[in-house]
């Protein structure tokens, strides 16, 4: 059967899924050019034409990924709902122990990051976007004296810090903390990072 002629966009969006399904499975040092290629039954000189190197090709296919994520967060932070709501919503989906996919890739381009300045730039600006959009929010909460967190950009700095290293224990250390502890600390986090009044993280979990 003759295989389907994509538009560029759509052959490199193609080959960011593609590059993004290896990267989970392998590991970005790992990961081979030829790998995508296979996978998308294409040949190698291909995906090159597209990203040139395997650094660029590793660096736009984080940025897709991220970008996914950042605009399930957008939608769960841009609700008609209080502010507090939305956090929990958003908190809960982001931890470790929620809904978002893709943890392990993320713990990959982290450590990859510290050898590629290419993919070193792009986790932090994303970086950057995630933490002000949870800032803003807590900001709305502060403003509608929902909560009355003196810090915002420093409560969602010290909030996400939190998840991503709950995230690496849960993800690399099978055992080390359990589901249920993880979520009783991450509704203690946000009770705390917020200033609310402690024990206020029950009502958090109904």
């Amino acid at each position: 059967m003759a295989r389907v002629r994509l538009s560029v966009a759509e052959r490199r969006e193609e080959m960011l899924r593609a590059a993004v399904e290896q990267i989970s499975a392998r590991g970005v040092d790992a990961l081979r050019i030829a790998d995508v290629a296979a996978a998308l039954g294409v040949s190698n000189a291909l995906v090159l034409y597209h990203f040139t190197t395997k650094e660029k090709l590793v660096a736009a296919a984080f940025a897709r990924a991220a970008e996914d994520d950042l605009a399930h967060l957008r939608r769960l932070l841009g609700r008609r709902a209080p502010a507090l709501r939305r956090l929990r919503t958003a908190v809960r989906w982001y931890a470790p122990t929620g809904q978002a996919k893709g943890w392990r890739l993320w713990i990959e381009g982290w450590a990859a990051a510290l050898r590629e300045p290419a993919l070193r730039e792009v986790t932090a600006e994303l970086d950057r976007r995630w933490k002000a959009a949870i800032t803003e929010v807590i900001a709305e909460g502060v403003a509608a004296g929902e909560f009355p967190c003196p810090d915002p950009e420093g409560a969602a700095l010290r909030l996400t810090a939190f998840l991503d290293g709950l995230a690496v224990q849960l993800t690399s250390y099978a055992g080390a903390v359990s589901r249920a502890r993880a979520r009783e600390w991450t509704d203690e986090a946000l009770t705390r990072e917020l200033g609310l009044p402690q024990g206020a993280e029950a009502g958090l979990r109904r």
